[in-house]
């Protein structure tokens, strides 16, 4: 894991400090960063995702989904986590923690927005970082790519789907044209793109050459990333000072979110016979979330200033330290995991 990737919990509390004081120091810059929007789509913000998602999408080898059927249990709880499960417990816990236990203590205005920032978490499975979390519990990194891949397919065609019907479950109104173009603007266009820079870099130069070239455009995604930040946190500064608390409580339905995935997901893996190099990323890949996606989606739909926006952040805010903990679970428990039930 980078330098980077292992303290990312720490750059996004400096980028909440950073957003905080620009926002408060010149609010009229944000105010014209704020306005630049082409059909609800905040360009600024859609060109630093760009530059976020593209290079981790470059990662990902298509041709990989092929090799898939040899892990078929696998991949199907992968599957069931990610599209079956997952969005509808995410929306339950939303609706348990922030529609109801915390409603009194957080801003009535705000509940629905922070519950639709909490389901576009849910439902926007993890592309990049799963690489880092299977390496570090030596999951098989063919079943890794192929479930990534994957991933990304569906994801193409079931993201929006998802989205609207739990938003209309919420009763919250779904901009239906609004979630087209972000799907658009933020899976369809950066996985073609993603692919025809990939086949370009391995027809001029094999593997190798796409490494170097990962390599060199790697620390443009992480500075798009917390760039995105230091915007989001300038606009909700205010808020969130006012409010500290609301950053604590909407952790805590993502935090249980996470554990509860992975503990499913696990578990079943080990009830279906799949080996624990298998278990631990499929897991992993279930209980994990594409923040940048969701970051972005979140932003078309309610605004950069809005609550959602404000959750899918949180979402951002404690990855890290929850995934390694889980990476931590699937290391120490090999030995039960692989004892003959």
């Amino acid at each position: 894991m980078s330098l980077f990737e292992r303290y990312l919990t720490l750059w996004v509390i400096a980028c909440i400090a950073v957003g905080i004081l620009l926002g408060s120091a010149m609010p009229s810059l944000f105010a014209v960063i704020a306005g630049a929007e082409v059909y609800s789509v905040n360009l600024p913000v859609a060109l630093l995702v760009w530059l976020m998602i593209i290079p981790m999408l470059m990662k990902i080898d298509f041709a990989a989904l092929r090799q898939g059927g040899a892990h078929w249990r696998g991949i199907g709880v992968t599957l069931a986590l990610n599209w079956a499960i997952k969005p509808f417990t995410m929306a339950a816990l939303g609706w348990l923690f922030i529609g109801w236990l915390f409603r009194p203590l957080l801003p009535e205005a705000e509940i629905e927005s922070y519950i639709a920032g909490l389901i576009l978490l849910g439902a926007a499975p993890c592309t990049a970082m799963v690489f880092v979390w299977s390496n570090l519990c030596r999951g098989e990194p063919l079943f890794t790519l192929s479930q990534v891949a994957l991933n990304d397919a569906v994801m193409v065609v079931a993201f929006a789907p998802i989205v609207g019907l739990l938003l209309g479950l919420s009763a919250i109104t779904v901009p239906w044209q609004t979630l087209l173009i972000s799907v658009g603007l933020y899976i369809v266009v950066p996985v073609i793109a993603a692919h025809i820079v990939r086949a370009r870099l391995l027809a001029a130069g094999g593997e190798a050459r796409l490494q170097r070239a990962l390599a060199a455009i790697q620390p443009m995604s992480l500075a798009a990333l917390l760039a995105t930040l230091v915007l989001l946190f300038a606009f909700q500064g205010q808020q969130i000072l006012a409010q500290p608390l609301v950053i604590a409580l909407l952790a805590v339905p993502i935090a249980i979110q996470g554990y509860l995935i992975f503990g499913i997901g696990y578990v079943a893996n080990r009830a279906f016979g799949e080996a624990h190099c298998i278990a631990g990323p499929s897991a992993l890949i279930g209980a994990s979330n594409f923040f940048e996606l969701a970051v972005a989606t979140a932003i078309s739909l309610f605004g950069i200033t809005s609550g959602a926006a404000l959750a899918t952040v949180v979402g951002v805010l404690i990855e890290v330290p929850v995934m390694l903990s889980l990476v931590a679970i699937v290391n120490r428990s090999r030995g039960w995991y692989e004892k003959s039930a």
